[in-house]
């Protein structure tokens, strides 16, 4: 009895660490090497698209010049991670393209907030029916109905309310902040409506954050805090943020 005990106890600390993986973390060496594999896809991919990003802020009516690197390397990042994180389980597969696009488009208006403090219409605006898109394709492919509502529920308030705000006090908040808000709420609302709440605190931490490293120039950006909470909390989903 005694043999048998030790066995069981044996079998389990191999199943715990994963015989030819990671110690621990049960990761075997074949979805060691898929992790890998996805990394390296999602990085080369990221890369085109960072590539397209800084072609599409070189030929805007006001141009952004990047230098060669940053956007291929930041979209480049933020894919490989979107990549590993899908592999390794850490999100649904069709929740993917919702992060990645995110990925590209806070790239893409950061730099254009930062540089000129403005988010150009003809970014902004063709990101609604891409968002929809998008949005479709998640519902269909695993996230449901009631998702797509109420990610659309999502971004109507929080335009509604951007919309409110600018109106009200036009100096703290611009339009094209405004013509981000329904964007960014779609995705937010997605993931539930903590998620829509805790992206507006990260939002406001990161434009105190800019504010207070820009002071003396004209303005703080808000673009960019929008992007990056609504970015942080779909590429790392979890209790606030919840896919699938």
């Amino acid at each position: 009895m005694r043999t048998e005990t030790c066995n069981m106890r044996t079998e389990t600390d191999d199943t715990r660490t994963g015989t030819g993986g990671t110690p621990g973390t049960g990761v075997g060496a074949g979805e060691g090497w898929g992790v890998g594999w996805g990394v390296v896809g999602g990085a080369l991919g990221g890369v085109g698209a960072g590539w397209l990003a800084r072609m599409v802020l070189g030929r805007l009516r006001e141009p952004v010049r990047l230098p060669v690197g940053v956007a291929e390397g930041v979209v480049g990042l933020v894919w490989a991670v979107v990549a590993a994180r899908a592999v390794a389980g850490g999100m649904p597969g069709w929740w993917v393209p919702a992060p990645a696009a995110l990925g590209w488009l806070a790239v893409v208006l950061t730099a254009t907030d930062v540089a000129q403090r403005r988010l150009p219409n003809v970014i902004t605006m063709p990101a609604y029916p891409v968002a929809g898109a998008l949005l479709v394709v998640v519902c269909g492919a695993g996230g449901g109905v009631g998702l797509g509502v109420r990610a659309a529920v999502a971004g109507a308030l929080l335009l509604a309310v951007y919309a409110t705000v600018h109106l009200v006090a036009p100096g703290q908040l611009g339009a094209g902040d405004v013509k981000l808000a329904g964007v960014v709420g779609l995705a937010l609302g997605a993931m539930g409506w903590p998620a829509v709440l805790v992206g507006q605190v990260i939002a406001a931490v990161v434009t105190v954050g800019f504010a207070v490293g820009t002071a003396g120039r004209r303005g703080s950006p808000h673009g960019p805090g929008m992007l990056a909470g609504a970015l942080l909390l779909a590429v790392f989903p979890g209790t606030v943020a919840v896919v699938g």
